[in-house]
């Protein structure tokens, strides 16, 4: 072979490069917001499990106490450091919003960027009877 064959042969050139490079443009800028699409629901779907985990608390503790706001020696409820609330910190807040002696209300609302990439279900809530309801203008079906 000849030095000029030998130096052809090696390589890609700059065009092929840049056509490489625009092709794997076009198919992140598609992939990525469906990624954080799929981010967004499934840490929902975490905090929907978490709400129904801390349902079951306070159904628990109604149980043993005949009531949802305090136990028999009259201490306040609250809720126990739950394995899923460490597993959603810094994407929701998962709290008793309302509780009386028949009756409570558990909430997960989304903070930080959780909060502004789900604006349409917003915050999620149980009470004692299971109905499930959230605070963004979406259907309840389609966040719980």
């Amino acid at each position: 072979m000849t030095a000029k064959r030998i130096a052809r042969a090696g390589g890609f050139t700059l065009i092929e490069l840049m056509i490489v490079v625009a092709v794997l443009a076009i198919i992140a800028a598609i992939a990525y917001p469906s990624y954080n699409s799929h981010v967004t629901k499934t840490r929902r779907g975490a905090a929907a499990s978490c709400t129904m985990e801390a349902a079951q608390f306070m159904e628990r503790f109604y149980t043993t106490n005949l009531r949802y706001d305090q136990d028999r020696d009259g201490n306040p409820v609250a809720l126990p450091q739950l394995q899923c609330v460490r597993d959603i910190e810094g994407h929701y807040t998962v709290r008793l919003a309302a509780v009386d002696s028949g009756s409570y209300l558990v909430e997960a609302e989304p903070q930080g960027t959780q909060a502004a990439r789900d604006e349409a279900c917003g915050a999620l809530s149980l009470d004692q009877t299971g109905q499930k309801d959230v605070a963004g203008a979406a259907e309840v079906n389609a966040c719980w």
